[in-house]
């Protein structure tokens, strides 16, 4: 059994839920997971936010902006009169629940209620298109099986017992359907996996029953080796190691939210990456295996911003670096890059929220001073230190591109290298010239 997981774009009309249909009906007994239709959570978050600030009038026109779409979309889907009653049924309860919201006090509780139902609308429709085509498919609720811990990390054993369950229960369906992104918490409340989750439920849901694959079906064809809105004439990569996909995914390239990765890597279930729009394209297949030594592609992150610290008099004192770290510990802040000398260290984030807070409390350690508006490029494929020539052939591709920092030798996939913004989509297509087409 597989585990598909078609995103808010691929089931984002009327049109698309019918081809997605089409589509799996012919693939077999499958784990299809779905994410809501494209703009709807983002919609579902505008309506949160009217209730926050307490404008129902707001929070009702959009609700029925919503809604007139929604049964649009099922008059558009379905013929059969019975499937489509049911359909309209079944969105008119989750818009009145919505609507519940709009007379009492709203916190962030009432919140991830509101999200979860764009995911129970989906599938909902999904499941009785599919059944108003002959296809026995079965809804297995993910709020029945998907949960969290205490710590906000998934409960595998719970997951991996309450999933096969439902399987059984349904043990003559054609195909099962489930959503993605929502959960419930170790208390029992509705909660979600945070935005991209959909591609962490299908993880966890192919670990949870021991899948032969899982795809991760999107509008591209597979991650490509640079990024196409910057770069023309860029290709699928075919294979990637787990580890090259997880820095790629958290470097830049969004086809994939990195978080999907290790449920997978650690059960070591392929993840293979296809585009709902040319299902016959091969797509990228994502594994344990190495493939070659060879780079593979390239990413970018934007919004990076560099901090360096310079202390000729405590940098080789006893537990400086441990108090630098601290402090951005301490504002729950993530380093990106980090790069020492004797006489001083730099770092970049990816979050200016605390960073006032942050400056003050390293300038007790040295001369402080901040770069902003710079750009993460991450060159991945086999890296390691080893194979001779790739970190240099990098260098020689950027030679009249500014470099603030570079990061080798961390990880055995990876290269980073932080450039100012101005520069990024000139290094990007200087990096695939020199390293894809061979051009100097």
């Amino acid at each position: 059994m597989r585990v598909l997981k078609f995103g808010g774009t691929s089931v984002g009309s009327a049109q698309r839920i019918k081809n997605v249909a089409e589509l799996i009906s012919k693939r077999g007994k499958n784990i299809i997971v779905l994410s809501a239709m494209s703009g709807t959570t983002n919609t579902l978050v505008e309506i949160s936010d009217y209730l926050y600030k307490k404008n129902t009038d707001g929070a009702k026109e959009t609700i029925n902006n919503l809604e007139k779409h929604y049964k649009d979309t099922v008059d558009e889907l379905f013929s059969d009169s019975n499937f489509k009653d049911d359909a309209v049924k079944e969105i008119k309860a989750c818009f009145n629940y919505i609507r519940s919201f709009t007379k009492d006090i709203f916190t962030l509780f009432e919140e991830k209620e509101i999200l979860s139902q764009g995911e129970l609308m989906s599938t909902a429709m999904m499941n009785l298109y599919l059944q108003s085509k002959g296809i026995k498919s079965a809804l297995l609720p993910a709020l029945e099986f998907m949960r969290t811990d205490k710590n906000g990390e998934p409960d595998s054993q719970y997951i991996k017992q309450k999933i096969n369950a439902q399987i059984e229960k349904h043990a003559d369906a054609d195909i099962y359907i489930t959503q993605g992104y929502i959960c419930r918490n170790a208390y029992g409340e509705v909660d979600n996996l945070q935005r991209g989750g959909s591609d962490y439920s299908a993880s966890l849901i192919g670990a949870a029953i021991n899948a032969e694959e899982i795809e991760i079906w999107t509008d591209i064809d597979g991650m490509h080796n640079n990024d196409p809105r910057y770069v023309p004439d860029t290709t699928p990569v075919h294979t990637l190691h787990f580890e090259e996909a997880a820095e790629l995914a958290y470097f830049g390239a969004k086809i994939l939210h990195p978080t999907c990765i290790l449920p997978a890597k650690l059960n070591n279930i392929p993840v293979r990456l296809l585009n709902t729009m040319q299902p016959e394209a091969e797509g990228t297949l994502i594994y344990n295996s190495k493939a070659g030594k060879e780079i593979k592609a390239i990413a970018a992150k934007d919004n990076i911003t560099a901090i360096k610290i310079k202390s000729g008099r405590m940098l080789l004192a006893y537990g400086f670096l441990r108090k630098v770290f601290e402090i951005f510990e301490s504002y729950k802040t993530p380093i990106d890059m980090i790069a020492t000398s004797e006489v001083g260290v730099s770092v970049s984030i990816d979050n200016e929220k605390n960073l006032d807070g942050i400056l003050d409390d390293l300038k007790k350690f040295g001369t402080v001073t901040v770069d902003h508006d710079m750009v993460i490029i991450c060159v991945v494929g086999d890296l390691e230190w080893k194979n001779c020539g790739f970190e240099s052939k990098v260098l020689q591709a950027l030679t009249d591109i500014p470099v603030r920092m570079i990061s080798y030798g961390g990880s055995n996939y990876n290269i980073s290298i932080l450039v100012k913004r101005e520069d990024k989509v000139r290094a990007l297509n200087k990096l695939s010239d020199y390293l894809f087409k061979n051009k100097a």
